[in-house]
């Protein structure tokens, strides 16, 4: 199957019509899975038109899917999450605990912070936004502050994590597919991180600012004696079996059923807790009624990209993208328009890491050397699943804020702000060689 070709025209129209599906979907909200249907057509009747044998292709897709298992796991059990915090009475005192800890005056700074820790020592931005994420959105919704703004902050600290810390998986593999330790990768990424932190710190405390008017100066303090510990239980085993690296689905079963058990205890019958898990709470979100075509959505993609992977669609134009390479910013620019389509294509994180990677390293590790590649990579690749409506990435971050993607965007500032900063350092590099070299050609 590896010696099976698509033409330029093929993957183009391919291009066009699951972009074309995708952006309808979301611009008229109808169901993802809809939209992304005649892209998944397209690609199975050129698969079929080269021979490929219908036994083959199930087998693919079958095994693509297999591959987003995890994440459709997750999904739904973040379906359950809410509703059972909520019947256990935890989401309440950890809003109440929230409101007497948490600075009004400065809510979105210290949101965007404490998101950016945890996310360093977890290393995950699921494991960050459903642990902390949620009761900090939670607190936005009983302070009245704009959710749209709180969900950007929470997931701009989420990223900082999952694209930088070492305990990060994709970040481990972005690594991997480069070919660079841990540690020198972490170097060439540093700069570029740090002023995107302190550009998003300064929005925020702006921000901040502008909304302060808003919030209620009188906020009651705690009772502290009032509190019960056991209803801390469910998010304190999620925070512990992730941060002992334990999986994130065994973090999402221990949370949820133990807030089962309290709700329980507390006198919640049984059958509401399954009218509330399959519905959701009103306000808060959750609910698998909510969830069921984005979790076809995601299977569908996932035989969509078992597909590309394996019939090698777009490697091949990949490999012919830079041979007319002429700079640095150009290679940089290239390198990022190519990674984006890979991107709105793939529907998820993992495929524009290693097309990306693995096509443009000979070049780049030749010319630039590879802690450049990485730079780039790490402030484009990284993030583009995260900023894409129809994302794998980024429908898991909006279903756990319970805010659309649309509508936090303008103020996820550290996703979309990395990608001109690094344009902005390969320009700095290129007139540093010219001004010290002009005769070098770049």
């Amino acid at each position: 199957m590896n010696t099976i070709h698509f033409t330029g025209t093929q993957v183009l129209f391919l291009m066009i019509m699951t972009l074309a599906g995708v952006i309808l979907s979301v611009t008229f909200h109808f169901p993802l899975v809809i939209g992304f249907l005649p892209g998944f057509l397209v690609l199975v009747i050129f698969c079929l038109s080269k021979q490929v044998r219908v036994k083959d292709l199930f087998y693919i897709c079958k095994n693509g899917i297999y591959k987003t298992k995890i994440v459709l796991i997750i999904l739904l059990l973040v379906s359950f999450l809410l509703p059972s915090w909520y019947l256990s009475g935890t989401i309440s005192q950890m809003v109440t605990i929230a409101l007497d800890l948490i600075t009004p005056k400065h809510f979105l700074v210290l949101s965007f912070l404490a998101t950016m820790i945890f996310s360093m020592i977890l290393g995950t931005s699921v494991g960050t936004l459903s642990s902390i994420g949620v009761p900090i959105m939670s607190t936005a919704i009983v302070l009245h502050l704009p959710v749209e703004m709180v969900a950007g902050a929470l997931i701009s600290g989420a990223f900082v994590g999952d694209r930088t810390s070492p305990f990060s998986s994709s970040h481990q593999l972005l690594a991997n597919t480069v070919e660079l330790p841990i540690k020198r990768q972490g170097k060439a990424m540093f700069f570029t991180t740090i002023v995107a932190i302190v550009i998003a710190l300064f929005f925020y405390s702006i921000s901040d600012i502008v909304i302060s008017g808003s919030i209620s100066s009188h906020i009651q303090s705690v009772a502290w004696k009032d509190l019960s510990i056991v209803k801390f239980l469910p998010p304190l085993l999620l925070i512990l079996f992730v941060l002992f690296r334990f999986s994130i689905v065994t973090a999402f079963l221990a949370s949820i059923l133990s807030a089962c058990v309290i709700a329980g205890l507390d006198g919640i019958l049984i059958v509401k807790m399954i009218r509330d898990f399959w519905q959701g709470i009103e306000g808060l979100g959750g609910g698998l009624i909510h969830m069921y075509q984005l979790l076809l959505f995601l299977a569908l993609a996932g035989a969509y990209n078992g597909l590309l992977e394996e019939m090698n669609v777009i490697k091949p134009y990949l490999d012919r993208w830079l041979q007319t390479s002429q700079s640095l910013l150009s290679d940089t620019i290239k390198t990022l328009v190519a990674t984006l389509l890979i991107s709105m294509i793939a529907a998820n994180q993992t495929l524009p890491i290693i097309l990306t990677g693995r096509s443009f390293l000979p070049h780049w590790s030749t010319k630039y050397g590879k802690e450049e590649l990485a730079r780039v990579m790490g402030d484009t690749t990284m993030l583009f699943p995260g900023i894409i409506p129809w994302s794998v990435f980024a429908i898991m971050c909006s279903t756990i804020v319970g805010v659309p993607l649309l509508n936090y965007l303008p103020y996820a500032i550290f996703p979309w702000i990395l990608p001109c900063i690094t344009l902005i350092v390969s320009l700095y590099k290129q007139m540093r060689v010219v001004k010290k070299s002009p005769s070098a050609v770049m």
